[in-house]
Order: C-alpha cells, then sequence, then structure tokens
C-alpha cells in the first residue's frame, strides 16, 4: 500500500500539526512503511480543546434520545467497513486478522451497547427529613475529556471511553500513539458519516510530551487512561483535582487448583499467552499450580503451545502474530535471560524467530520452575509467555497471588463452588474468572482494578462507564 501521510483530526477535519516534527511509522507485520505520522504541538492541543468546549455546550443540551440515535449510527457505521478497518489494523498492530475483526466489531457493539444504557442511566428521588423538601438525582456530562488510549486495541479502547462520553453529553480529545494511529484517524469517517457534530471528537497521535500538554490543559475537565502503571501515576500527578478513570497494568494470576480440569485451564493459560501476543493487561502473566497437579498440567501446557502456529497475521490459519515494537520484544528478551540466569527451564520457545519478515516474531514460550523475584513472575512481560509456578494448596496460591502489586483480573480453575467462591472474595483483583482465561472480557462487564493494588480506578464496561463520565447531581426543592 501507499504509504500514508496522516496529521491531526480537529473541529471535524484533517489538520497538517504546526510543528513539522513526523514520525514515519512501519508495520509490525510486514517491516514496509506504512504511514508518515505528523505530531501535534501545543497549538494543536488549543485548537482541539476550543472546538471540543464548543461542541460540549451545545452537545449537552441535546437529549438523551438524540444523542443515542447518533451513537447508534456510528455503530452501524463501524460495521459497514469491519473487513477494511480489521486490514489497516493488523497491517499497523500486527495482531491476526481474525483478532482485528473481533477487535472493531466489539467497538461496533460498543456504540449500540452505550446508546442503550443511556436511556436507562436513571436517577431516583429520596424522602428527606424535612416533609416539605423534595430531592432527587439526575445525571450530567462532565465537560472536556483528554483519551489517552495503548497501540495493544486502537480501536476498540478509544470507544470503550468515546461511546459512553458520546452517550452522556461529553467532549473528547483522543491521543493514540503514532504508530497505531491509522485505523483510529479512518474510524473517523464513520463519525462524519453519523452527524456527530464538528468538536466532539478530535484526535491528536503523540507521545508522552503531548499527553503532558493535555493532562495540564486548564480547560480539560477529565482524563480517562489505558495503559502502564508508570505512566497512569504520571499522569495522576500531573493531572491534579481532574476527574480520571484509569485502567493500569495487570499481572494475572491464573490459579489452577488441585481439583481443576488440567486440559480446559492448560487451553487457558496457553491462549491467554497467544491472543494479541500476550501484550494484553489480563493476558497469562503467571501460572500458580498447585504442587499436586503440576506435572500433569505442564505436559498439558506442552501439548497446546505446540498447536499454536505463529505465522502471517494475514494468514487465516495464524494463531500468533508479531510483537507490536521493539521495546516489548526487548522486554521480552531481558525477562528471558533473566530467568535462564535464575535457574528457569525454559520448555518451549523462549526467543525470536529468524527468517520472518521482521524480528518482532517471538515464540511463544512455556517457562517452568519459576520463582517469585525472577523478573517474569514479578513484572507485566506483555510478550507470549507462559511462565509456571508452583505452591502447596489454596491458602499459598493466595498468598503469592496477593503479594503482587498490580491487582487487575485473575482466574481461578477449581470444580469447587467452596473454592470458587475462597477465591473470588480473598483475591485482591477486580475481575476473578473461575473456569475461562484471565483474558476473558465482555464489553457489557465493569472492567478495572482493585483498591489498594497500582491498577488504578474505575470501571469501563455497561452502564458503569456512563456513570464514570456522567456527575450525579442532586437536586431539592422546597414546597413551603
Amino acid at each position: 500500500m501507499a504509504v500514508q501521510e496522516l496529521g491531526c483530526y480537529i473541529d471535524g477535519a484533517m489538520h497538517v500539526p504546526q510543528s513539522g516534527e513526523v514520525v514515519a511509522v512501519t508495520s509490525s507485520a510486514t517491516g514496509e512503511p506504512i504511514a508518515n505520522v505528523a505530531i501535534a504541538s501545543r497549538h494543536e492541543v488549543t485548537m482541539a480543546v476550543v472546538a471540543a468546549r464548543r461542541a460540549r455546550a451545545e452537545w449537552s443540551e441535546v437529549g438523551p434520545w438524540q444523542r443515542a440515535e447518533i451513537c447508534h449510527r456510528i455503530g452501524d457505521a463501524i460495521a459497514r467497513r469491519i473487513d477494511e478497518f480489521a486490514e489497516l489494523h493488523t497491517l499497523e498492530q500486527g495482531k491476526p486478522l481474525s483478532e482485528s475483526i473481533a477487535d472493531i466489531k466489539e467497538a461496533s457493539q460498543l456504540y449500540h451497547l452505550h446508546a442503550e444504557d443511556l436511556l436507562r442511566l436513571h436517577g431516583e428521588t429520596m424522602p428527606s427529613s424535612d416533609p416539605k423538601k423534595r430531592m432527587f438525582t439526575f445525571y450530567r456530562p462532565v465537560g472536556t475529556w483528554a483519551i489517552i488510549t495503548p497501540w495493544n486495541f486502537p480501536v476498540l479502547m478509544m470507544a470503550e471511553f468515546v461511546a459512553p462520553g458520546l452517550a452522556t453529553g461529553n467532549a473528547h480529545i483522543g491521543k493514540p500513539p503514532t504508530h497505531t494511529a491509522m485505523t483510529v484517524l479512518a474510524t473517523l469517517e464513520c463519525f462524519e458519516e453519523a452527524g456527530v457534530p464538528s468538536g466532539l471528537v478530535n484526535v491528536l497521535p503523540g507521545g508522552g510530551e503531548l499527553g503532558d500538554l493535555l493532562v495540564t490543559h486548564p480547560e480539560i475537565d477529565a482524563v480517562g487512561f489505558i495503559g502502564s502503571s508508570a505512566t497512569g501515576a504520571r499522569i495522576q500527578s500531573r493531572s491534579g483535582l481532574k476527574r480520571t478513570v484509569m485502567e493500569c497494568s495487570g499481572n494475572g494470576p491464573l490459579i489452577v487448583c488441585s481439583d481443576a480440569d488440567l486440559a480446559k485451564a492448560a487451553k487457558a493459560a496457553v491462549y491467554g499467552a497467544y491472543f494479541c501476543a500476550g501484550q494484553v493487561c489480563c493476558a497469562t502473566e503467571r501460572v500458580l499450580v498447585d504442587a499436586s497437579i503440576h506435572d500433569e498440567f505442564v505436559s498439558l501446557c506442552l501439548s497446546e503451545a505446540e498447536k499454536v502456529r505463529l505465522g502471517d497475521p494475514f494468514d487465516n490459519d495464524t494463531m500468533l502474530g508479531p510483537l507490536n515494537n521493539q521495546e516489548v520484544a526487548k522486554k521480552m528478551d531481558r525477562h528471558l535471560a533473566d530467568a535462564r540466569t535464575h535457574g528457569a527451564s525454559i520448555l518451549t520457545g523462549g526467543g525470536r524467530r529468524p527468517g520472518m519478515p521482521t524480528d518482532l516474531y517471538y515464540e511463544l514460550t512455556v517457562i517452568d520452575d519459576v520463582r517469585e523475584e525472577m523478573l517474569v513472575a514479578q513484572e507485566e512481560t506483555f510478550g507470549p509467555v507462559v511462565p509456571i509456578l508452583s505452591a502447596s494448596g489454596d491458602e499459598e496460591l493466595l498468598a503469592i497471588a496477593n503479594r503482587d502489586p498490580l491487582g487487575l483480573q485473575a482466574a481461578v480453575f477449581t470444580e469447587s463452588t467452596r473454592r470458587a467462591y475462597f477465591f473470588m472474595e480473598k483475591l485482591r483483583v477486580g475481575q476473578v474468572i473461575v473456569n475461562d482465561s484471565t483474558g476473558f472480557w465482555d464489553i457489557n462487564m465493569p472492567f478495572g482494578g482493585a483498591g489498594g493494588s497500582a491498577t488504578g480506578w474505575g470501571r469501563l464496561g455497561g452502564k458503569y462507564t456512563l456513570m464514570e463520565m456522567s456527575d450525579l447531581r442532586t437536586g431539592v426543592i422546597d414546597l413551603s
């Protein structure tokens, strides 16, 4: 394909930034140049904020049924172009085409879901201690949001904020990473087709400096962020008292109890490692296995790993595509080197596969004899790896899981209802999945980190995001 020249989308039109700074983007799948992305500067931030604030003042007065109708139109417009957007998505991101199709489809569904959620976002009346007072609640939009999203699910994660944000009357300035901005910018044609007023959705590709300009801008009212805990902490320190929704890093775990269906658990563990090449906040980052069934479980994991086909992400038979960028590939290199140095056993995989179009094609790797102090257990590896740790009994499995500072999503495999409830109530994570992968996600489930962890706060999914992106307002009327 021809190299695309891309800039910013501000107030309903493409705009060439004044900075003159351009990032050349190559495909992680093919190694070919695919885009030159111009980086926004302070000037473009000012333009976008002015446009967003003007547009949201008008949009917040539009009725909920009308806002819902436009969200439905966006969903329909995206759905008509799923195949087109998915091919572009795989080219820039690297994930298998089947996964890209699912991503775009789910993004489309989010606009429909939140259109319906909006019409059921009810306030309530409540009794007053003063019989001559009437008290009630209702929702109003927060205002203008800066939306900062990562490169692993560019379109879907932008939609996780923009769909509920539009439904509830907000305006948005999105900042995708420069190297995965192509599909996000392409989908903006669907917003125009659906009749979204100019200025409600603006997109400024860029890096950390641009993000800092957005989150510190005095006329940005709130920040929605998906990404690493380290970046989330920097955003929070810079954004002050702005409203924030922070969905940050996770580190599993997937817990396999002594009574588990081991074949099912092994399949789920491997799936959580190869889905999106393990570049998911709820990937299989650690597998904690009861020592009594360790050997059998490891054998089944290896059998499942043999079925995973690494290759061209445009090939229908491919299950594992390339990693997205060198930074995450180098982290895989570092984690595996540390594991080898400290006595772990690399049972399969263990490196980049030679002879591929780029050096980002990383083999699915199963590691045994992992200990808690190893980097592959301490940190979010974000690659196609299954690190296996052993423990003796449920209490030790729980203790290892909860010693990790991150608390996003965990999976537990057990045939016991008692055990399932034990882990659901005791694990310090936002979601506990019983007898399925840590990678399970549904557009209608509230998703986010646990209190007391370094994984953030707020919930993405269903009515909960609409509530996060709205102000609950109380009205009191005196009848005397």
